[in-house]
């Protein structure tokens, strides 16, 4: 029977009582226990899709196993073609579960993600120098091509506006972190990055934040997401299949 896996455990975690995941009726949720480590799994749905239902499930089954100790997730839609497989890869990689596990324990990832605002437009006309020379290309010679080279001038130097502003935030909130990496590329944002944080103090890092957003008002929108599990951190092949 396929397993649809949430990720890995220590053996000793207690699940919370009921905990049901994805699935139509939604599936209940145990330990695959191999020695001092367990795969958290539930029954695969015959045509598993990312429906709003399921992945809210996924993540809600992931944040109850998360207070409830260290968890390597997974990424939603990871199925392992039968519990052989698992035990042969949680027996292989017991070590490197362990020692990952051990660096999550009390911690928690905290996403900030930086974008470009269009606002402050004199100010980007007046300081940046790619745009202010579009500007004056653009009024020695006017054509419909100069002022299209000007407007992308302009939205390049919003985006470099907001680098600098996802530097300094990176800068900052660092100094509250364990780690830090970077997410993959998102087109709308300069900065896609998750932060390991401890678990007691992601509520400062939110405080901090907060603080950074007010300081950048008007030259860049930075948006934090968490706690949530540790994903960017398990550094971990999936234990199973996606």
């Amino acid at each position: 029977m396929s397993l649809y896996v949430y990720g890995v455990v220590r053996a000793a975690t207690s699940l919370p009582a009921a905990l049901r995941g994805v699935g139509e009726p939604p599936q209940r949720v145990r330990k695959l226990t191999v020695g001092k480590t367990a795969a958290v799994v539930g029954a695969a749905p015959e045509r598993l899709r990312a429906s709003r239902r399921d992945l809210g499930a996924h993540q809600n089954v992931q944040l109850a196993l998360s207070a409830a100790g260290p968890l390597l997730p997974t990424r939603f839609g990871v199925v392992a073609d039968d519990r052989y497989q698992l035990r042969r890869q949680l027996t292989e990689r017991s070590d490197d579960y362990l020692a990952a596990l051990d660096r999550v324990a009390g911690m928690v990832e905290m996403n900030v993600k930086v974008a470009a605002v269009e606002s402050g437009l004199a100010s980007i006309v007046r300081d940046d120098p790619e745009v202010r020379r579009a500007r004056e290309r653009s009024r020695r010679s006017p054509s419909m091509e100069a002022d299209l080279r000007l407007g992308e001038a302009v939205m390049a130097g919003l985006r470099r506006r907001a680098g600098a502003v996802g530097a300094a935030v990176t800068a900052a909130l660092s100094a509250m972190a364990a780690d830090m990496q970077q997410g993959p590329e998102v087109a709308e944002y300069v900065l896609n990055a998750s932060f390991l944080v401890a678990a007691e103090e992601a509520e400062r890092f939110r405080t901090a934040a907060a603080g950074l957003t007010r300081d950048h008002a008007g030259q860049a929108a930075v948006t934090v997401t968490g706690p949530l599990p540790c994903y960017s951190f398990a550094a971990l092949p999936a234990p199973a299949r996606a």
